[in-house]
């Protein structure tokens, strides 16, 4: 591994092999320990971005490893250097989304180390929320995209500070309009609005018509929008008689 330790795909097979020998031995060298530290997060890094790129789930044992029986195991999470504490909680910010996680979300931020640069920018949620919004921007894949803003109402309720909030409020903003600089699809789109509605539920209906204000502007949307439209009341109106149907079928077998 040693003599690896130049190739670009060394922390990806560190990561893999030895994640778990890290947390177990007795390292004197603090030096030696904090490289192996820095490759450990670096490489899970690089694998987990895999996962992403290929919407699948193969190295979710390596995540749940770091986040049950290191994050939230201050014995073992303290063998490995403050810094790298903070990396590992880091990462482990940006994929907690993805693989499923958000059921340790509690626990995992109460066990969030002191960062030295807290009192600019928050608590535990906010480092939380930026990660999070930092991910959200550079995702390409549209099933991942729309898991991430699925999983984002799980913050409702969540103290954040001022800028916090902002940040994340432009940034699934960014979602709702067709164009750059995200250039959504139509389901990103109305997953990000969903998403927005649901964590600020102030000022709703004026963000809407500002959109459809601005979508008035251009033209060359309206053919698309208006054939959506009438798609989907042709699907709720369907759906209505079918659960209408089945319905009074329903009434007379229990009577």
């Amino acid at each position: 591994m040693v003599q690896l330790w130049s190739q670009s795909f060394a922390s990806h097979i560190f990561s893999l092999l030895f994640h778990k020998w890290l947390f177990e031995v007795e390292l004197d060298n603090q030096e030696i320990l904090l490289r192996y530290s820095s490759a450990l997060v670096q490489g899970a890094t690089n694998v987990f971005w895999i996962d992403i790129q290929t919407n699948t789930r193969r190295f979710q044992s390596l995540f749940r490893y770091l986040l049950e029986e290191v994050a939230l195991e201050q014995i073992r999470l303290k063998k490995i250097p403050i810094q790298a504490q903070r990396e590992l909680y880091l990462l482990l910010s940006r994929f907690i989304f993805f693989y499923n996680s958000v059921d340790k979300l509690d626990s995992f931020l109460r066990n969030f180390p002191e960062f030295p640069n807290a009192f600019l920018i928050g608590g535990p949620g906010d480092f939380l929320v930026i990660e999070l919004t930092d991910q959200l921007q550079k995702l390409k894949v549209e099933p991942v995209l729309l898991h991430y803003l699925s999983q984002m109402k799980i913050l409702q309720g969540m103290e954040l500070r001022m800028t916090t909030s902002t940040r994340l409020k432009a940034c699934l903003y960014s979602f709702t309009s067709p164009g750059g600089p995200m250039y959504p699809t139509r389901a990103v789109r109305h997953a990000a609005w969903d998403a927005l509605d649901s964590l600020f539920p102030v000022g709703r209906y004026p963000r809407h018509l500002i959109s459809l204000f601005f979508r008035l502007l251009y033209p060359w949307y309206w053919p698309s929008s208006c054939w959506n439209f009438v798609v989907s009341c042709i699907k709720a109106v369907l759906y209505s008689i079918v659960r209408l149907i089945f319905s009074r079928r329903e009434k007379p077998r229990q009577s």
